[in-house]
C-alpha cells in the first residue's frame, strides 16, 4: 500500500515541517488547516499536484501547451516538407510521460499523448521520406527541475546524476541526422526506465 498522510495543522510551523519531510520521503499528503487558502498554498509549496486537486483550467493549460501545441507546430511543419519531399521532426516527451509518476497525471499524460500521436504521424509520412521521433528525457538540469530536491532523487537513478541539457541535444540531433529512424522514442534519463 502506497505511503499516505494527513497533516492537521500542516500549513505552517511543525505541522508544515512533518508534510515537507513526509512529501519527500514520497508520502502522498492531505493538508488540513483552519483556512482553505492557506491549506493550498502549503500543498502547492510541496508539488502536491494530485489528480483529484488539479483544476480544470490547469489540466487544459498543460494539454494545449505540451500536446496540442506540439501536434499544431507538427501539421505546419509537415506542409512545408511534404512540398519538399523530405524533413525530420523530433519532439520532446519524457519519461514521465512512458513511466507514470504520482502527483503528474496531466502531464504524464500530455507527454504520453506526445508519444502515440508522434508515431501515429510517423506512419503518415513515411512514405514521404518525413521521420518523426521523440526524445524522452528524465531529470535533467533546467527551470523546471530547479527547485526538486536533488540528493534525494539522484538515488533512484543508476548512473546517480541529473543529466546536462547538452546530453539531450546530441540525442535529439542523432535523430534529427539518422535517415533511417522514424517512429522510435529514444530515451535519455540514466537508467531510471530501469527502477520499478
Amino acid at each position: 500500500m502506497d505511503k499516505v498522510g494527513a497533516i492537521f495543522g500542516g500549513s505552517r510551523g511543525i505541522g508544515k515541517a512533518v508534510a515537507k519531510l513526509m512529501a519527500q520521503k514520497g508520502y502522498r499528503l492531505a493538508i488540513v488547516a483552519r483556512d482553505l487558502e492557506v491549506a493550498k498554498a502549503a500543498a502547492g509549496e510541496l508539488g502536491d499536484s494530485l489528480l483529484v486537486r488539479t483544476k480544470m483550467e490547469d489540466m487544459l493549460s498543460q494539454l494545449q501547451t505540451n500536446l496540442v501545441g506540439s501536434m499544431l507546430t507538427c501539421k505546419v511543419a509537415v506542409r512545408t516538407m511534404l512540398q519538399r519531399q523530405g524533413g525530420s521532426i523530433v519532439n520532446i516527451g519524457s519519461i514521465i510521460g512512458l513511466k507514470g509518476n504520482s502527483g503528474q497525471c496531466v502531464y504524464s499524460a500530455s507527454k504520453g499523448g506526445l508519444v502515440g500521436f508522434s508515431r501515429a504521424l510517423a506512419k503518415e509520412v513515411a512514405r514521404k521520406k518525413i521521420r518523426v521521433n521523440v526524445v524522452a528525457p528524465g531529470f535533467v538540469h533546467t527551470d523546471m527541475t530547479k527547485n526538486l530536491n536533488e540528493e534525494q532523487l539522484k538515488k533512484n537513478i543508476p548512473l546517480g546524476r541529473f543529466g546536462d541539457p547538452t546530453e539531450v541535444a546530441h540525442a535529439v540531433v542523432f535523430l534529427l541526422e539518422s535517415p533511417y529512424v522514424t517512429g522510435h522514442v529514444l530515451v535519455v534519463d540514466g537508467g531510471l526506465q530501469l527502477v520499478i
